[in-house]
């Protein structure tokens, strides 16, 4: 008889986690996963640019249904888990359905983080998370539209650029002094801040909002210094929190989000969870990269594998702002004792940063140009990362010709989906591959969040004689960004 699987949620944690688990051990289980959304899983990271580009939903659907259909997965869509009996080993549904199990994977992500604010239920506010969110806001953004951004953060700056595109005047409140400030420094947020502004998008840092007022809807927010700014659409986007009202009421341990241990599992045997609603050594992911990781040591475990238990994931942020590249990893800001290594050029919007500790790296930030990025990330796990940095943001006499100079080919090119520098190359050679699609299809690198894009590439490039045309990837959050999105590799906020 088949193990009763059920997976509760249905976005890219745990669709990573049904490609897993199928491939190992698909026969043993009699899988059914449950989502509230009506569709079935999809590339939330590209939300962006899918409000900018008008993507439908077959261009983010992470599998096609015959997919589903071949690997004999029954979908509940639409339909969210209301109760869970873990001792009767029994979920309900809203609509009224039981569904019997003998394992649960909760993966129920998160909600946005809503701020206490008067008028929260006016027509014209809306928040930046799902696709249907996607849908509404496209239909509210036109030419004349006032819009303001509440939030400064990733999935703030990604709403903002891409209601600019619709032809919205667009303002972003936010209430720190500088954009991003989990993920950037004071000159890095600078450069950002400058180029969105090229773009026609207005800032307003440090700024309170304190209430969205209007009476049949939405016509102004008010901040807490007085001014008011005429709005008809206000998106609220100031972070996300772990979704664990389900868990908290069956019975699990949950603190800031369910308690999960090395092995992926709650307090409750037979429960197990992943992705953004998961806490694992008191850290909640809102990224892609450390949910694709959990994914694979859960499908393992339970298909009985050998395995390594998850140890935590690398916090780093890697992603496309607007279309503008960003990367930061490790304790970028720096502390009394640490020395910085900064390379600036203003006229083309370029700004690099290596921090110290001794001659360990601990930290880095890059703003208009990310491809030293994986060199980077690669130094900060050395004793001494001091010439590697310096040689990937070339100085030392050593500058880098390509992105891809000092990567060996064992070490990892696509960070969410764990593809090799030396596995892109194989493939390109023995495939014939000459296009970023064809690599994306047989490999699955760049397939995620597109951060890997310029390094893939870079390999059709050495590997072929001529250019290779590829597809561009829309500007989307990254692999790396802790909990405020997308990243969504990458988080969002």
């Amino acid at each position: 008889m088949k193990t009763r699987l059920l997976v509760i949620g249905f976005g890219m944690a745990a669709q990573r986690f049904l490609e897993e688990l199928l491939p190992l051990k698909g026969e043993a289980f009699d899988v059914t996963v449950c989502g509230a959304e009506a569709e079935p899983a999809y590339d939330r990271v590209r939300l962006s640019s899918a409000l900018a580009l008008g993507s439908e939903l077959g261009a983010l659907q992470l599998k096609p249904q015959p997919w589903y259909e071949e690997h004999e997965v029954r979908q509940v869509l639409g339909d969210s888990v209301a109760r869970l009996d873990l001792g009767a080993k029994q979920a309900h549904t809203a609509s009224g359905q039981v569904l019997g199990f003998d394992h649960v994977v909760l993966a129920t992500g998160s909600q946005p983080l809503l701020p206490p604010l008067p008028g929260l239920q006016l027509p014209g506010v809306q928040v930046f998370r799902r696709l249907a969110d996607v849908q509404a806001l496209r239909q509210a953004a036109r030419p004349g539209v006032r819009a303001v951004v509440v939030g400064g953060g990733l999935l703030g700056l990604e709403a903002a650029y891409g209601l600019s595109l619709l032809g919205a005047s667009v303002t972003v409140l936010h209430l720190a002094e500088r954009l991003m400030e989990r993920q950037l420094d004071a000159q890095a947020a600078a450069y950002l801040q400058r180029d969105l502004e090229a773009k026609g998008i207005h800032f307003e840092l440090g700024a309170e909002t304190v209430a969205l007022e209007g009476g049949e809807r939405l016509n102004a927010v008010k901040l807490k210094d007085g001014r008011v700014l005429a709005a008809d659409l206000a998106v609220l986007a100031i972070g996300i929190r772990p979704e664990t009202a389900l868990a908290r009421e069956a019975g699990l341990q949950v603190k800031r989000g369910i308690v999960v241990d090395d092995e992926l599992a709650t307090s409750h045997a037979g429960a197990w969870a992943l992705g953004e609603c998961a806490e694992h050594r008191g850290v909640c992911y809102g990224l892609v990269a450390p949910l694709y990781e959990q994914a694979a040591t859960l499908a393992k475990r339970l298909a009985g594998m050998e395995r390594a238990p998850y140890a935590g994931s690398s916090v780093y942020a890697k992603l496309k702002v607007a279309g503008l590249e960003v990367f930061s990893a490790g304790d970028f800001m720096g502390g009394p004792q640490s020395r910085q290594l900064v390379v600036e050029d203003g006229t083309r919007g370029l700004y690099k940063k290596a921090v110290f500790e001794g001659p360990r790296l601990v930290g880095a930030v890059l703003v208009g140009d990310a491809s030293a990025s994986t060199r980077l990330l690669a130094a900060m796990k050395k004793e001494d990362g001091q010439q590697e940095a310096r040689e990937a943001l070339g100085l030392g006499g050593t500058a880098a010709t390509s992105p891809l100079q000092g990567l060996s080919e064992h070490e990892l090119l696509c960070q969410c989906n764990q593809v090799t520098l030396g596995a892109v190359k194989q493939a390109v050679r023995s495939q014939g591959l000459r296009s970023v699609t064809a690599v994306r299809a047989c490999t699955t690198a760049s397939s995620s969040c597109g951060s890997c894009t310029s390094l893939v590439e870079a390999v059709l490039r050495q590997e072929n004689s001529a250019p290779s045309p590829v597809l561009p990837v829309p500007a989307a959050p990254v692999a790396g960004i802790q909990a405020g999105g997308l990243a969504m590799a990458g988080a969002k906020s």
